[in-house]
Order: C-alpha cells, then sequence, then structure tokens
C-alpha cells in the first residue's frame, strides 16, 4: 500500500481536567431515591394537564401469520372505565409500512394495526384504554379475534435463503480480498466449521412505555428511547405530520442496549388514542409483550473456513453468516463485520445469507452482527491454534495487522498485540496446559480459553448549546440520551472542564428534541460525538468569554494576549492576571452568554480504519457429571482511546463481559415451529446471569492515544467488552473437556453425553 495518511501527532489531544477522573453519575441520587422520572410514569402535575393519564393495554394476535377474520369488542366496550377500544376496523389513517431503502431505518414510518393481515405472533391487533390499568388489562381480555391461519415459516433455512446486497448500515454483504480459493488451496492446515447462535431478546429493566398528548395540533410523546431525533422523524412519517409538530422526551431510559433505538406500537398507539380522546394515554408493555411486540437478536448460522502454513499464517478466512429477518423487513445482522478486518490473510472472504421468517423484527442487540459474528470466528481460531499445535495467543500475535486489508486501509490506532500481552501476563496464561481435558480437580474439569475483541468505530452527526449564567452556571443542552451508560456524566466532565468550572456548577439538559439534535445513544458512537459536539460548544463559548474580557477595558484581562488567557477555577485568566467569572458575567453578560457547536466525521478520518480493540480470557470449570460450566475468573484487557471516566468506562466494558457469560452459558430463545411463538416470553424462562453465575472479573484499559476519529481522542466501548467474551469461555470448555461445542449457549445437555468418566 503506498502513499499513507500521515497521523496527527499525539500533541494535538486537548488537555482538559477531569476528563480520566472516576466521577459519580451525575444523576444518581435523583435514581436511586425515586425523584428521576421515566416515560410511564409521568402524572398530570408532570404534563401539565388537568388530568392524569388514561391507561391503554395492547391486545397481541395469537397466529404467527394469516389473517383477522372478525375482532368482537363490544364485551370491552361496555366494561366500567373503558374509554376507547382501537382495531384496524377504527384506526386512523397512517403512512403504509417503510419504506425498506432508508438510510435511518428507524425514522421509517410504522404502521399499527394496519389491515387484516397478522405478520407474527404477538403483533399488536388492538389497543383498549380505560380509567385505570386494571379496567384496562381486564377489558383488554374480554377483547375477541378470531383468525384465518396460514402456515409460516419461522426456523432458519439455508435451503430457502437470498443474498441480499447489504448489510445493516448498508455495508456490502459480499466482500472479497485476494483469490480465496486459491489460498485455501494451498492451506498445510485447514478448520471448516458451522457455529450456531440462538435468538436473544432485550429485557431492559424498564420496559417498553409511552405517554402521549397533544398540545393542539402539536404531539408531545414521553417514551423509553435511545434516538430521540430519528423517532421523532419515524413518528411524524407514521403520522403524516410535520416533524416540527412531533416533541420526543426521554431524560432517563432504563437501559436500551440497542432494544429502544426504534420505536415500537406503544408510542404510535399512546398517540393515536391520546389524539381520539383529547386527552394524555399512557401505554406500557407488560415483560410478556416485550418478548414478541419489540425487535430481537436473530439467531445465526455460520461457517467458517480458515487456513494456515504450518507456521500459522494465515492463507484464507472465508465467514459465511445466515440471519432472519421479519418477513416485511430486510434487516440484515452484521455478523461478518470483524472477519474483515481483525487478522492479517492471502486472502478473505465474507458472505451473508438472509431468512424472511413470521417472527417479530430483528435488530439492533449490543454490539450487533460483532457480539455473535465473533463467537464463530474466534472459536474458530481456537480450533485453528489446536490443530497447528501452537498456543491461541501466539497465533493471535503472528497474524496481527496494521492494515484493514478488506476496506484496504491502515487503522489509525490499533493496540491489539498490547492488549493480548498485557492479558496473558495477567492471566498468567503461560500456566495453561494445552491439550484438553488434562486439569482435574476431583469431579471438575477445569480449563482456560481466551479470545480478540473488536468493534468497528464510527462518529456521527451531532449539535449542542452551551449557556452561562450571570451566577457562572453553565447549563448544555442536546438532544443526547442517557441509557443508564453514565452519558450525561462525562458530558459534565467535558463542560466544566472546557469552562474551568466545578461540576456542581453544570447542568447537562438531554433527552428532548427541543434541544439540538443528536445522534442518541447506541453503536458506541454517543460518547464521541455527543462528547465532540459539547467540547466545541464549551471552546466557542470559551472563546467568546476571553475574547471579550480582553476587550474589556474593565477587565484586569484587558490588553493581554489571547494565547496566555484560559478559564480556570472560575476565574477569567490571563498574563498573570485574573478576574472572578462572576464579576465579569454580571458586568459584560448579565442576561448570560451562550455558543453553539457541531461535530461531523473530518472527510481526512476516513482515510484510516477505526476500532477499538482487547481480549478476553476465561478460566472455567465444567462438572464431568452434571456438565455445569462455571467461569472461574475472567480478564478483558481494552484499548480504546482516551478514557473520559475510568468508573463508568469499567462498569461498561464489565457489563458486556458479564453479558458474554449469558450469551456463552445462559442466554437462547427459540420459536415454537408449531405456533410461531418464542417459548420463552418472561424472565422467569428466559435464563440470564444473575450474581451468582460471575465469577472473579478484572478490566483493565490500557493507555491509548486516538489521533483520528474526534477531536476528543477516544473509542467507543460500550459494545467491545462482549466482543469476544462467549468466545473465550467456549474456547476454555473445549480446554476443560476437549469437547468442542459450535452450538451457543453451551448448556449442560450439549456437554453431558460427551464428558469422560471421572471416579471420585
Amino acid at each position: 500500500m503506498t502513499d499513507l495518511p500521515t497521523l496527527p501527532p499525539e500533541q494535538d489531544a486537548p488537555t482538559i481536567p477531569m476528563i480520566g477522573a472516576g466521577m459519580q453519575r451525575v444523576e444518581s441520587v435523583l435514581k436511586v431515591t425515586g425523584q428521576a422520572r421515566y416515560a410511564y410514569e409521568m402524572d398530570a402535575a408532570s404534563l401539565g394537564a388537568q388530568a392524569d393519564p388514561l391507561v391503554g393495554v395492547m391486545v397481541l394476535s395469537t397466529i404467527a401469520r394469516g389473517r383477522i377474520t372478525s375482532i368482537d369488542s363490544a364485551t370491552a366496550r361496555n366494561m366500567p372505565g373503558v374509554r376507547l377500544v382501537l382495531t384496524c376496523d377504527n384506526a386512523p389513517p397512517q403512512a403504509p409500512w417503510g419504506p425498506l431503502v432508508a438510510r435511518d431505518r428507524f425514522a421509517r414510518a410504522q404502521p399499527v394495526l394496519r389491515g387484516p393481515d397478522v405478520h407474527y405472533y404477538g403483533e399488536p391487533v388492538a389497543l383498549v384504554v380505560a380509567d385505570s390499568l386494571e379496567r384496562a388489562r381486564a377489558a383488554a381480555m374480554a377483547v375477541n379475534v378470531q383468525y384465518e391461519a396460514a402456515s409460516h415459516a419461522v426456523l432458519l433455512d439455508p435451503a430457502t435463503a437470498t443474498e441480499p446486497e447489504f448489510l445493516n448500515g448498508f455495508k456490502p454483504a459480499h466482500t472479497d480480498h485476494g483469490d480465496f480459493d486459491a489460498a485455501l488451496a494451498r492451506s498445510a492446515i485447514r478448520v471448516e466449521a458451522v457455529y450456531e447462535t440462538p435468538h436473544q431478546n432485550h429485557a431492559q429493566m424498564e420496559p417498553h412505555a409511552t405517554t402521549a398528548l397533544w398540545q393542539g395540533d402539536r404531539l408531545v410523546l414521553h417514551t423509553s428511547a435511545q434516538n430521540l431525533v430519528s423517532i421523532q422523524m419515524g413518528i411524524a412519517a407514521t403520522l403524516q405530520i410535520s416533524p416540527h409538530r412531533v416533541q420526543v422526551i426521554s431524560p432517563y431510559v432504563g437501559g436500551g442496549f440497542g432494544g429502544k433505538l426504534p420505536y415500537f406500537a406503544d408510542a404510535i398507539l399512546a398517540a393515536l388514542a391520546a389524539r381520539a380522546l383529547g386527552k394524555p394515554v399512557k401505554v406500557g408493555m407488560t415483560r410478556t409483550q416485550m418478548f414478541s411486540a419489540t425487535t430481537h437478536r436473530t439467531a445465526t448460522r455460520q461457517a467458517l473456513r480458515i487456513g494456515a502454513d504450518r507456521t500459522g499464517r494465515l492463507c484464507a478466512i472465508s465467514h459465511d453468516a445466515l440471519s432472519h429477518c421479519a418477513s416485511f423487513d430486510n434487516f440484515v445482522e452484521d455478523t461478518t463485520t470483524i472477519t474483515r478486518g481483525l487478522y492479517r490473510a492471502d486472502a478473505i472472504r465474507t458472505t451473508a445469507h438472509l431468512n424472511h421468517l413470521d417472527l417479530p423484527r430483528s435488530d439492533s442487540m449490543r454490539s450487533p452482527g460483532d457480539a455473535v459474528g465473533m463467537i464463530g470466528l474466534e472459536c474458530a481460531m481456537d480450533e485453528l491454534a489446536h490443530e497447528l499445535g501452537i498456543d491461541p495467543v501466539e497465533l493471535r500475535l503472528l497474524n496481527d495487522t496494521p492494515t484493514d486489508l478488506t476496506a484496504h486501509k491502515p487503522f489509525s490506532s490499533r493496540h491489539l498485540r498490547q492488549c493480548l500481552e498485557e492479558g496473558a501476563r495477567r492471566f498468567e496464561w503461560g500456566a495453561r496446559n494445552p491439550q484438553p481435558g488434562q486439569v482435574r480437580e476431583g469431579e471438575w474439569l477445569v480449563g482456560m480459553g481466551m479470545a480478540c475483541a473488536m468493534r468497528y468505530n464510527l462518529l456521527k452527526p451531532c449539535q449542542a448549546l452551551a449557556h452561562l449564567d450571570a451566577g457562572a452556571n453553565l447549563t448544555v443542552q442536546l438532544a443526547m440520551t442517557d441509557p443508564g451508560t453514565g452519558t450525561q456524566t462525562i458530558l459534565t466532565q467535558i463542560a466544566a472542564g472546557v469552562m474551568g468550572l466545578p461540576p456542581a456548577q453544570v447542568h447537562v439538559q438531554m433527552g428532548d428534541t427541543a434541544y439540538p439534535p443528536a445522534p442518541g445513544s447506541g453503536g458506541s458512537f454517543g460518547a464521541e460525538s455527543a462528547g465532540s459536539a459539547v467540547l466545541r460548544a464549551c471552546e466557542n463559548l470559551r472563546t467568546r468569554l476571553l475574547e471579550a474580557g480582553l476587550r474589556d477595558e474593565h477587565s484586569p484581562l484587558h490588553g493581554q494576549s489571547m494565547e496566555s488567557a484560559h478559564l480556570d477555577a472560575g476565574s477569567l485568566h490571563a498574563g498573570g492576571r485574573h478576574e472572578s467569572l462572576v464579576a465579569f458575567m454580571e458586568r459584560t453578560f448579565p442576561q448570560g452568554a451562550q455558543a453553539h457547536g457541531e461535530i461531523t466525521a473530518d472527510p481526512d478520518s476516513l482515510k484510516w480504519s477505526q476500532a477499538s480493540f482487547g481480549a478476553h480470557f476465561a478460566e472455567v470449570a465444567v462438572n464431568a457429571i452434571t456438565g455445569e460450566t462455571r467461569v472461574r475468573r475472567m480478564l478483558g484487557v481494552f484499548a480504546c482511546g482516551r478514557i473520559l471516566n475510568s468508573r463508568t468506562a469499567r462498569s461498561q466494558l464489565l457489563g458486556g463481559m458479564i453479558w458474554g457469560v449469558s450469551n456463552a452459558l445462559h442466554e437462547e430463545n427459540m420459536p415454537d415451529p408449531r405456533t410461531g411463538q418464542f417459548i420463552a416470553h418472561d424472565l422467569a424462562n428466559y435464563h440470564i446471569a444473575t450474581h451468582a453465575d460471575m465469577p472473579e472479573m478484572e478490566v483493565v484499559m490500557i493507555a491509548e492515544d486516538e489521533p483520528v476519529s474526534n477531536p476528543l481522542h477516544i473509542k467507543g466501548l460500550g459494545e467491545v467488552g462482549i466482543c469476544g467474551a462467549p468466545a473465550a469461555i467456549g474456547n476454555a470448555i473445549f480446554n476443560a473437556t476437549g469437547i468442542r461445542a459450535r452450538r451457543f449457549p453451551i448448556t449442560p445437555d450439549r456437554l453431558l453425553p460427551y464428558l469422560p468418566e471421572v471416579t471420585v
């Protein structure tokens, strides 16, 4: 590769006090004392309404495909307190679903009660609104819906798969680097394996909920959402009104994980009912409804072929992934994306296939594509290491690359090697017995495994407004969200650091489309996008204040140079002189001063591939009698650019690793082929990791500068923690037992038939 771009010098990184400090979340007291008000908790006082909202309860379909032949709602309409029953017979007109080809799929129209056709089990077919939850729920149970069922397809089937043109985000679904067939043919060692991952469901602490009210012809929607501007556009498109007539508010979100990037029937139904009744209406989903009436992560079937020479140099990698989308949608999971850039190989081929099934929509779930795709890739790499007789860490070090071969770009920063080496040292990887099934402690088989982690980095356009009042209190506004990740805290740190103020004097207002537009929280792009916009807004405000101070004849800073001017400790400083910011503001800007900030990706940054990296290490014990797997300890070492808040960053990475334990050992759902209904639809049957499952866990963040992606020199880390974590556990199970489990999660029934006899 010639004419490589030149990296900017590391000293270009801005020096901002407060950055990196493990500051406590600024909203924590409000949350733990119950003062943080969520979407379903809005009452008359908080809405500025005459009365508390009416309550809507959804009725869901009980077939996977077919038509509604009749809906008898007479009994429900006549029950006490019932105000409205909406069905496809009386629902107001809405825009058609879609379009399928849209740059922002979250801004598409999503009509509900759109006709008699049923597309999946659990699709909303009616809404009952009453003056209490109990009355609405009782009336909903009295709605009698009759169907004419049609045959349905709900299982992945390679025989009926199609080849899409694009993955999610309009990345090509098929890529080729080099001559794969020739490279595989000359490989001395080959591994061919099929890995399967299951459907997975979001189970956020806060269920999906919306409270809607109309103020004249304007809709105000309080909803639990990660992505306000796109939802504003989508709601407006569905209702066929101007986006300027829709205000979406979501200051507190009780968990998102990608499942609240879209909007759902609760939002549209609440809006339709509130308009019909002329009163506020709230609609919340039950836990069971969330398992069908929202999105989920698709199951995958991944065929991998990897070839290497006898020294371990990779010759060829092929990753072919099958996933599903709803019968009426076109979402394709990004299962193969990381395979394109993680390792050096002579040839790399990735392919996607798709089934359109009669299931609810599949869509983003924490680290979409990569969380499951890296299970296949990293377990196959472990298989290759075993066949070669090479240490798994050494195999990855041998095939590290400074260049993203498929994208034909160098990486702006890539410290995967340091993550691997530091992780191996801390985990005492050298003590691992490379021969599977050799370490025993009574009835327990003990083993160690590892895997790499990678997640591509992304900056999205974002704006922010910073306003300083006469008392030197700073307010920052932007339509960003915080689904529990600590966004409000890190934005407070950035603003306080730039403006030289204590965090107590900084108030970040978020979660409202009345504020400057922001991309929301998701895809690991939230912190760098919103943080960079806040940085720019505060820098512009700081410049405005300092320039005014230097011009002000009444200021002791008058006539000093701009090069020496700065804000610190609530004062303006220049040339060894200083003035209280409060005194300056009262004299010069008694009404306050403000500035706008905006960030978009620098075109030069597109010359580089940008990604966060890491390495996972796990030790497991497998009971040879019961097949139970216990993760004893885990270590994750990550390189994610500069760290804004060590406390919240560790929490995010730790959360990803915990989710990796769930993915490896517990978490799965599957549709009943007879009915099309997901078998698990509550937290009693959908198993996730609990505190009792958690081992000793350690998170390490190595020092790294990211000079290209954004002015803060940071990279996303909300999702890289889950990438590779399940594979590390699966590889440790192989080392412990000699059993190569290729179907996840690795539950006891998938190990028991193959476990060796143990004499205790």
